[in-house]
């Protein structure tokens, strides 16, 4: 993983760039008549630094928006290591392994300690429902995979209502890891061809850098598009941002500029940091074209370079504060936001206010002080073994293990509790059936366990097949002993996709065929979507109805209400009576299921106690469901359709509330826990034999 040479010395860049005096390959921004540097201490570099993490904290902590600051953070990381890099490819060698060891050392030496910290402070405040998402974030920000978990959670649908995490930040360090870890290559490989070829190396970096810059943010501008929560955590969508501060160091060696154009640039480039956040939309709209706004005010300052005049913004960039937070920067970013999402699950609260928020900078700033100086200097200095190049990497090894075997003690502590039986003891766990009796049941311990909780979700039946019609659509059907007495299809979204849940146990004792075809946030229904729901949904439901059409059942049951939430009124799009018209045309009955309430928060969290003690955790049966159900409302309809009205299974006749026989009715703000849903079934599986005539 070499190209021959020799080894150029490391610049000190980590997640949120370097901690300690940094070196700068480039004569990017310099004014003055002088000879370009190899390397060169940037004091600019280093306050632009602590601007982004200032950023960064303020933004998260008061104003509860992102900045921009962690754009920076990529831009200048790019810009450090494409010059080193460069410059060693040039030499005529680049030492990957040891960069690579040097790095992992670097990066894990304060991060081990935060995550550590982050576990044996979740054990202590976090409550139990949020310690499988916290678990599984900690293992995947110790291997820099954070993002892609992050991604993965937001294009999975059952995973999108889960609450920020305390580490939840790192993801942009699982970007800077992959890198640190993939960009040396590309250079090796660039620079062993453009030899080959006779080309000149930086040249051929440069021409690889466009490329890979053009090609990224093409690709971010249209991902941000149409799936902005999946762009915002992908590497792809944030490569850009990295090689146009490499392509600055690489082929802007020599640009000199006026001093008083250096001056206002700088200022510029300043100023519009600060004003970024407020102005845009950086949390809904990032990264695409808007994160060309952080990304070239960085290089705006780093062009400006150190422009030495009295009102230059590098004259405040480079002052005693402004270095000293610059080198305190990786560890102040990692300890601010677990320290925050600790502060708020303490105080239960959604805001801390200005006292508060200074409590947590305050103890963020002194963490990271405590860090800097007893873990990140002198580890960076300490190596294993005769080589340094092995030794770094045994180091960085010693700093995984830890939290790898706390987080595997953490994991049995959560399989411990998620092994409790689940519906054991019936007479105290009846769930919708205590409803039966005008009661909720008594005060029991509720099932499924926190732990358990987010997980309760109802599978698709075993049974699976691809659509003929659409080749991502999963047609799944229940096993059923010869030919099925009757034949359902529940067709619609993760609502439907719970309710499964309620008519399963009830058909597999009467030998009914339960087939399902679900998409998430695509209820059943043609023509001009609903509001929320996702793109596509259109052409979706369309094939729906073609391998509806084939399969011939004998009903199809689908959600037939939506908006059931305080504050909205309870409607029946236009487009789910179109998609009952087509099943008529097609002879096949309807069963319309009345919508579960919505909620702005999750309710068992009012259990566990996570919302404030005078939270309304009951709502009122009226504040959610009108006293007329919306499809009665709805205008003509086909005579294909009744209605199952499910308010009487998840509401009492005053009040909705989110514990009923013991059982959690809600496993997030919306979705029934499969718990629940199951002891639905003695009264919704009659009731849908009665509405079909069966």
């Amino acid at each position: 993983m070499t190209a021959s040479g020799a080894t150029s010395p490391m610049p000190a860049a980590d997640a949120t760039g370097a901690t300690t005096p940094l070196t700068s390959g480039t004569a990017a921004g310099r004014h003055r008549q002088e000879a370009p540097a190899a390397r060169r201490f940037r004091p600019e570099l280093q306050g632009l630094r602590a601007l982004a993490v200032a950023l960064v904290v303020v933004y998260h902590v008061w104003i509860g928006r992102v900045s921009g600051g962690v754009d920076v953070f990529f831009v200048i990381s790019g810009f450090l290591l494409a010059g080193q890099m460069t410059r060693a490819a040039e030499r005529g060698r680049i030492d990957v392994l040891g960069y690579w060891g040097k790095t992992a050392k670097r990066l894990l030496a304060p991060t081990s300690i935060v995550l550590i910290g982050v576990v044996l402070a979740s054990l202590a405040i976090l409550p139990h429902s949020r310690w499988p998402q916290t678990l599984r974030e900690v293992v995947a920000s110790a291997l820099f995979f954070q993002n892609w978990q992050l991604a993965a959670d937001s294009v999975d649908y059952y995973a999108a209502h889960n609450t920020a995490s305390v580490v939840q930040h790192l993801w942009s360090l699982s970007i800077q890891g992959q890198f640190y870890l993939l960009f040396p290559l590309v250079v090796v490989v660039v620079a062993l061809v453009a030899r080959r070829a006779g080309a000149d190396v930086r040249r051929a970096v440069t021409i690889a850098l466009v490329a890979l810059s053009v090609a990224s943010l093409a690709y971010s501008i249209v991902l941000t598009a149409t799936a902005q929560q999946l762009a915002y955590f992908h590497s792809a969508t944030r490569l850009w941002e990295f090689t146009l501060g490499g392509l600055l160091a690489v082929a802007g060696t020599g640009l000199t500029l006026p001093r008083w154009a250096a001056t206002l640039l700088g200022w510029l480039g300043v100023l519009g940091l600060v004003a970024c956040g407020l102005v845009l939309d950086v949390q809904g709209g990032f990264p695409g074209f808007l994160a060309l706004w952080p990304v070239l005010c960085a290089l705006a300052i780093l062009v400006a370079g150190e422009t030495h005049h009295r009102l230059g913004a590098d004259r405040v960039l480079s002052s005693p504060v402004m270095q000293y937070l610059g080198n305190i920067s990786f560890p102040l970013y990692l300890w601010h936001w677990p320290v925050l999402l600790f502060a708020l699950a303490i105080t239960r609260h959604p805001e801390l206010g200005l006292e508060g928020g200074l409590v947590v900078i305050t103890l963020s700033v002194l963490l990271a002080v405590l860090t800097r100086h007893l873990v990140e200097v002198p580890l960076g200095a300490l190596s294993l073994g005769r080589s340094p190049r092995w030794g770094n990497h045994r180091v960085a090894l010693l700093l995984l293990v830890p939290v790898l075997v706390v987080a595997l003690g953490w994991q049995g502590l959560v399989s411990l509790d998620q092994r409790a039986p689940v519906g054991a003891d019936q007479a105290r766990h009846q769930g919708a059936l205590a409803l039966v009796d005008g009661g909720q049941g008594d005060d029991t311990t509720p099932i499924p366990s926190y732990t358990a909780l987010s997980a309760d979700w109802e599978p698709a039946p075993p049974q699976c097949r691809l659509s003929a019609y659409e080749p991502t659509m999963q047609v799944c059907s229940s096993p059923v002993e010869g030919e099925p007495v009757k034949r359902l299809v529940l067709v619609g979204d993760s609502h439907i996709q719970q309710f499964t849940a309620a008519l399963l146990p009830y058909a597999e004792s009467r030998r009914w065929q339960v087939t399902t075809i679900l998409k998430g946030a695509c209820p059943f229904g043609l023509g001009p979507p609903a509001d929320g729901e996702a793109a596509g949904c259109g052409e979706w439901n369309q094939q729906a109805l073609e391998e509806i059409r084939d399969l011939r059942p004998d009903a199809v049951v689908t959600i037939a209400s939506r908006e059931v939430r305080t504050g909205q009124t309870e409607n029946t799009p236009p487009s789910y009576v179109e998609g009952w018209k087509a099943l008529d045309a097609l002879g096949v009955p309807v069963v319309g299921v009345r919508d579960n309430p919505r909620f702005d928060y999750a309710p068992a969290a009012c259990v566990e106690g996570q919302l404030p003690p005078d939270f309304p955790c009951t709502p009122a049966r009226t504040d959610l469901y009108p006293e007329v159900p919306s499809y009665e409302r709805a205008g003509e309809l086909p005579g294909n359709v009744s209605f199952l009205d499910t308010s009487h299974f998840v509401c009492t006749a005053s009040e909705c509330p989110p514990v009923i026989g013991g059982v959690f009715v809600y496993l997030d703000n919306n979705h029934l826990t499969a718990t629940y849903a199951r002891s639905m079934s003695p009264v919704v599986g009659p009731e849908v034999a009665r509405l079909m005539g069966w």
